[in-house]
């Protein structure tokens, strides 16, 4: 296969996958990503340590990331992330991820990514409006297991931890490469101005009704555990 005809594959491919993502509105994806924590919850033989989300400075969800072609790397995902501020978490704040690297990593059609993030830099990096995961900030397949030994040296260096779940199985993955970046289009939906993650984040914006479900599951009693 040409390389020009490869370039047409994956360009309409994620195309496709951006009007995919386009249909569903930032309230359907607030509660997807409510339901995806919910299953962090309880999950409890195979699920993400409680040591990691004790010590995660933010969560970012990523509801139904999709592949946009068979062998052939590109997907796309739209989610949030929402960090914690004192007393509580964050408004979410509205990411795009988009990768050619993870392959068959993600096993299914669709599967929703987990990202931790467990340090000061990898939180300044969420702040900014696009970064690559593996390249500006460090980046390590999370371990599964309530239980699960956290504390060997590449997790403990890592900025940002990241799962996958499909049918609800949890798995480390690597997403060296992905990009994660700002969905102006998304906080104008859901907030009704463009602002940026920082603004979000630090800059306390008030939490839109339709993320109540997200911030209440985020505030769950085993994060304080």
């Amino acid at each position: 296969m040409g390389q020009n005809k490869l370039r047409l594959i994956v360009s309409m491919s994620l195309f496709a996958a951006l009007l995919h993502a386009q249909e569903e509105t930032p309230d359907k994806r607030l509660l997807r990503s409510a339901e995806t924590i919910r299953e962090v919850a309880t999950s409890r033989d195979s699920g993400i340590p409680l040591k990691l989300l004790e010590k995660a400075q933010c969560v970012v969800i990523v509801p139904g990331m999709k592949k946009a072609a068979f062998l052939v790397g590109g997907e796309y995902g739209r989610g949030f992330a929402a960090c914690r501020i004192p007393g509580s978490w964050s408004a979410p704040a509205p990411v795009r991820m988009t990768g050619g690297s993870l392959g068959m990593q993600l096993g299914a059609d669709s599967t929703d990514i987990i990202l931790l993030v467990m340090n000061p830099r990898g939180l300044e990096r969420l702040l900014s409006d696009k970064f690559a995961l593996g390249v500006d900030v460090n980046v390590a397949a999370g371990p599964v297991g309530r239980d699960a030994n956290a504390d060997t040296d590449a997790l403990l260096h890592a900025e940002i931890l990241a799962w996958s779940r499909s049918r609800g199985a949890f798995a480390g993955v690597a997403l060296s490469g992905t990009v994660v970046e700002r969905d102006r289009a998304e906080a104008v939906k859901l907030y009704g101005r463009p602002w940026s993650n920082r603004e979000i984040i630090r800059g306390g914006v008030e939490i839109p009704e339709a993320a109540r479900a997200l911030i209440t599951e985020l505030g769950r009693d085993f994060y304080k555990k």
